[in-house]
């Protein structure tokens, strides 16, 4: 099929873009944006014009000609396909984000070292992009909204993003259908971090839900007397319904909360009796004499083991969080000062704060220097005067470099209540690059907690490869705590790996990562996953006790010396 205007005026346009940002020929560049821009306006095909009258085109000169003939001969233009593979595939969705022209994109790419949308939105969310010459305030919020419009047409969403949407809709369907029953189900149920489809179980005829939903501008994808499936055009998120008699709605609604290794592991030594009609999910594990497992801890077996053996524990709740640990002020990059950010705690009747800002080799995030450092101290020690009997303790998120050795001398760390240690820089290393710099940071006496020990980032980034194992080990024998960073693109610790933190007795610490007070709100969503992994209050660094923290403090202190 031959290749029509459209098509050759979008390689061209591309083409002239990846010249820009890979910093090749200004001129030639400038040439091609124009072919392309002359090509789209053509009232005649190309592929009608005799190749030798290509380059007489005003605005179309001899070396565009050549590429014109190469994709009429080849099906594409080669020095695009050259600059394409060596372009990271993050940037090239960058170029999809309104707002985010080449230059803005050399700069994210070049000066802060960010290759895919999720790192910028979280560096938006940061307000780092400020830092850097060409992206004021306005700039920055124009970009996030951009990436978060452009995420929300893959399909695949955080956790946090879709729940506001599973609430209401979830309010809607039971207040338009009074008579019928709605219950949320499946992966949202189970509190994973990522969704792509929302469900519900219900016992709503079929067709009756299906012309309610037309109503509402969503479209039928699939539809039976058992299941149907929709989609938004609006929100685009699959939306999921299984439909089952009344007397069956809390069979289904267990068998649809549960992975599939957690079922497996049910069916062994339980089953559910067919003919059984359950008025809530409580009767299902009564008749198996079973403690009630929710559906946060239906992933393996192991929660069925623990039930039927000495019980479950009593997982952490939002509710005994008692301080913010983890957080970054306008010293840093943070975008409240340290007294707002004080305020904020206390409102929430939070027993104290700690402030973490970068470390002076974060330079793309305003790190301290050593003499902006004595200063943040003395505005500590004024507020702490001010605002007790709240306390805000000095700590410092020092960058773990590339020998796994932090970034201020000891004297300087001696300074700090806490340090936590974290990997910012050179994220695409080998397990073993990784794993030397990780243990040399946890051995470091100064190290207190573990800062998002993969650097990942949920649906952007996978975060450099550990032996997660290893790194527990090294934290118990250290005596450092594990984060698990809260922010909802984060969730660093995976909840996956926090069986293991229990089995070794290495406390974890639910941190926002705040960068804004808002961000004080994320704590939620490490709780959630904290519940995944069957974590107590008592298993977490931030629902200590004011007292209880400063005794874990002199234990710290103790270790350096």
């Amino acid at each position: 099929m031959t290749a029509d205007n459209s098509f050759i005026a979008d390689q061209f346009s591309l083409l002239a873009k990846l010249m820009d940002i890979h910093g090749e020929n200004s001129f030639k560049a400038k040439a091609y944006s124009s072919a392309a821009f002359t090509i789209d306006r053509l009232p005649q095909q190309l592929s009608e014009i005799p190749e030798n009258k290509l380059s007489s085109i005003k605005g179309i000169g001899d070396s565009a000609a050549k590429k014109i003939i190469e994709v009429f001969e080849r099906g594409e233009i080669t020095a695009l396909t050259e600059l394409v593979a060596k372009t990271p595939e993050g940037i090239m969705q960058m170029l999809n984000i309104k707002g985010i022209g080449p230059k803005k994109i050399t700069v994210i790419w070049k000066e802060m070292g960010i290759e895919s949308i999720g790192e910028l939105l979280y560096a938006c969310n940061e307000n780092r992009l400020t830092l850097y010459k060409g992206f004021g305030e306005k700039t920055q919020k124009s970009i996030q909204e951009s990436i978060e419009y452009f995420l929300n047409n893959i399909g695949n969403y955080l956790y946090a993003h879709v729940e506001k949407l599973a609430d209401v809709l979830d309010e809607e369907l039971k207040k338009n259908f009074t008579e019928y029953q709605f219950l949320l189900t499946g992966d949202f149920r189970r509190q994973l971090e990522t969704i792509d489809k929302l469900e519900w179980v219900t016992d709503v005829p079929e067709k009756q839900l299906q012309d309610y939903l037309l109503q509402h501008k969503f479209v039928t994808e699939k539809i039976d007397a058992e299941e149907s499936v929709y989609k938004g055009e609006e929100e685009n998120i699959q939306l999921k319904f299984y439909h089952v008699a009344v007397e069956k709605l809390y069979t289904k609604l267990f068998q649809t909360s549960c992975s599939g290794e957690f079922l497996n592991e049910w069916n062994k030594n339980y089953s559910l009796k067919n003919y059984n009609s359950y008025n809530n999910e409580k009767e299902i594990f009564d008749e198996a004499k079973l403690q009630f497992i929710p559906a946060f801890l239906r992933e393996t077996g192991t929660a069925i083991q623990q039930a039927e053996r000495n019980g479950l524990p009593e997982v952490i709740q939002t509710k005994d969080i008692t301080a913010i640990i983890h957080s970054h002020s306008k010293w840093s990059d943070g975008n409240n000062t340290i007294e707002q950010m004080a305020k904020a705690a206390i409102e929430k009747g939070l027993q104290y704060l700690v402030i973490s800002d970068h470390s002076k080799t974060a330079f793309y995030a305003n790190g301290l220097t050593e003499e902006r450092l004595k200063a943040q101290h003395e505005e500590i020690n004024e507020l702490n005067e001010k605002l007790k009997p709240f306390k805000i303790f000095k700590s410092i998120e020092s960058d773990i470099l590339n020998d796994g050795s932090l970034d201020y001398s000891d004297v300087v760390l001696s300074t700090f209540d806490i340090v936590i240690a974290s990997v910012h820089s050179n994220l695409k290393m080998s397990e073993e690059k990784a794993m030397m710099r990780l243990l040399n940071a946890i051995k470091n006496p100064f190290t207190s907690i573990l800062g998002h020990c993969t650097g990942r980032l949920l649906l952007s980034r996978a975060g450099y490869p550990v032996n997660h194992k290893a790194v527990i080990d090294a934290c118990a024998e250290h005596n450092v705590v594990v984060e698990l960073n809260a922010h909802p693109r984060r969730l660093d610790i995976d909840w996956r790996h926090i069986n293991y933190c229990i089995e070794k007795n290495v406390l974890i610490s639910i941190d926002p990562d705040a960068h804004a007070v808002a961000g004080f709100d994320h704590i939620k969503y490490g709780v959630l996953a904290a519940q995944k992994a069957g974590i107590t209050a008592a298993q977490n660094l931030s629902s200590y006790t004011l007292t209880e923290f400063e005794a874990f403090l002199k234990i710290q202190r103790a270790k350096r010396s």
